[in-house]
């Protein structure tokens, strides 16, 4: 199964308001693979959503060296915990 193809999930309509160049690109959705519009517009809307996930996972991780980084209680924590 192709990311994006849903053919034995039921679809829910959707309308919505496009700039030329994305209605032009839409319009091409052959000659990157897809059957229809529908499925390369599922198929960018799953691909933004994981990288939305990817990007506050990488921010929270960036987060979390900072505060190990300054805080020398949560690095002791963090050493005595790996000790045991």
């Amino acid at each position: 199964m192709r990311l994006g193809d849903r053919e034995n999930t039921p679809m829910i309509q959707a309308k919505f308001d496009l700039d030329e160049s994305q209605f032009e690109f839409l319009n091409q959705f052959e000659q990157y693979g897809f059957r229809d519009e529908s499925e390369l517009v599922r198929m960018a809307l799953t691909r933004l959503q994981q990288e939305l996930q990817r990007d506050r996972l990488e921010e929270s991780a960036t987060l979390y060296a900072e505060l190990y980084e300054e805080d020398e209680e949560v690095r002791s924590l963090t050493e005595a915990g790996l000790l045991k």
